[in-house]
């Protein structure tokens, strides 16, 4: 089991020499996650205090060449597709049941829709997973600050043509929360709103972290708050195809931030589940 948890525990953006494309072995997709890193430059819109990625080192690159992208992409799906990936450390440890590629993931150092050149890098993923004939999902792991931009919409439109998902960031309940957590310059009010207008066009993926701050838990009233935005997004048309409630499994950002137990997880999951919304806890390493 030790071997497994090293597994989930190491979501290190930096896989060989490649600047934009990470292998993963992921609880929350119960297999290998391809990842996509759109911001290498590390910069991000949200200042999350429980982030693990770091932004002290110096990254390798600050922009994305789509062209380095697609060869990095070309250059794992080979050895995902015929099962090298696993006879290769620290992959060749991965248990039988997570020897598969649930999905390739827009993730990485920042908030990737942000990315100019978004709708272009949906169509180049569709495609080399098209040409190397993999039955996996698109992923895009959002914040939801931009979702309401052109090329974004654009992207997401092309992604749910090739059974793209969309799993969005609701951290909070209430603006104070999302402030304290979050920290960002983008209300509350806005993301809540685009997550909203995405749910309607699609059935989306709700992620919620949460954590300690200063060894205290979030309050029963904030919890209260977040599935009564649950409640309003749902009634409000937009589609949610389940909700995973997790918790901090690496080093954080503030040194402050802790994790919450298993039994509290699934305490938050079940306010979900009262909502009648399908709802998973991932305690530790997600």
């Amino acid at each position: 089991m030790a071997l497994v948890t090293d597994l989930f525990a190491d979501h290190s953006r930096i896989w060989q020499d490649n600047h934009y494309v990470y292998p993963v072995i992921s609880r929350r997709s119960r297999g290998l996650s391809l990842g996509i890193n759109l911001n290498p430059d590390t910069a991000c819109n949200f200042d999350c205090v429980y982030c693990c990625v770091d932004r002290a080192t110096p990254p390798r690159t600050k922009s994305v060449d789509l062209d380095r992208l697609r060869r990095e992409l070309e250059a794992i799906l080979k050895p995902t597709a015929n099962g090298d990936l696993f006879r290769a450390p620290p992959f060749d440890r991965t248990p039988e049941p997570l020897r598969r590629l649930n999905d390739i993931a827009f993730s990485g150092d920042g908030e990737p829709t942000t990315y100019p050149r978004f709708a272009e890098a949906c169509r180049l993923v569709t495609e080399l997973r098209t040409w190397h004939g993999l039955d996996c999902k698109i992923v895009v792991i959002t914040n939801a600050t931009v979702l309401a931009r052109p090329g974004v919409e654009e992207g997401l439109a092309h992604l749910d043509a090739h059974g793209g998902e969309v799993w969005a960031k609701l951290d909070a309940g209430t603006q104070a929360w999302y402030a304290a957590v979050d920290r960002s310059d983008v209300p509350l009010d806005r993301v809540l709103a685009n997550i909203l207008a995405c749910g309607r066009k699609r059935a989306l993926c709700i992620q919620a972290l949460f954590c300690r701050l200063h060894g205290e838990a979030p309050p029963a009233a904030e919890l209260d708050a977040w599935a009564d935005r649950l409640r309003d997004l749902r009634d409000g048309g937009c589609q949610i195809r389940q909700v995973q409630v997790y918790t901090t499994a690496r080093a954080t950002a503030e040194s402050w931030v802790t994790a919450l137990n298993t039994a509290e997880l699934e305490a938050i999951a079940q306010r979900a589940r009262d909502l009648g919304l399908e709802a998973e806890s991932y305690p530790g390493q997600s």
